[in-house]
């Protein structure tokens, strides 16, 4: 499966392959031009609850991966698709958080490799 995670505020390249917004809010002061998207999976964020919960605190990160992958079992309707297409082309999870290693791009990434 070809799978990356890429920052939606970066510059959209052409190797970015498939494009793929997994934010359950729209990115602040982002033109959906600017985003060239794909495909927006809104649904395929964490809940709100989870969000806000989580609010990007890294002391939260273990906890937050195990919640997020509870949730992310639960909805093989949204992520089966996008198995499917990376083990056909290039998908690029996009993400807003300003961290880029703590930010459930990372975790949908890890949680979709392993559904072989």
């Amino acid at each position: 499966m070809d799978l990356a995670v890429k920052r939606v505020y970066d510059e959209p390249a052409e190797t970015d392959g498939y494009r793929v917004l997994v934010d359950r809010l729209w990115p602040r002061g982002l033109s959906k031009d600017r985003a060239a998207l794909d495909e927006w999976v809104k649904e395929l964020g964490p809940s709100t609850e989870l969000r806000k919960w989580f609010g990007h605190d890294v002391a939260k990160w273990q906890a937050f991966r195990e919640k997020y992958r509870a949730e992310l079992a639960g909805a093989a309707e949204l992520w089966r698709p996008i198995v499917a297409k990376a083990r056909s082309e290039k998908v690029t999870l996009l993400f807003g958080a300003s961290d880029s290693d703590h930010n459930q791009a990372v975790v949908l990434k890890e949680f979709l490799l392993e559904q072989r």
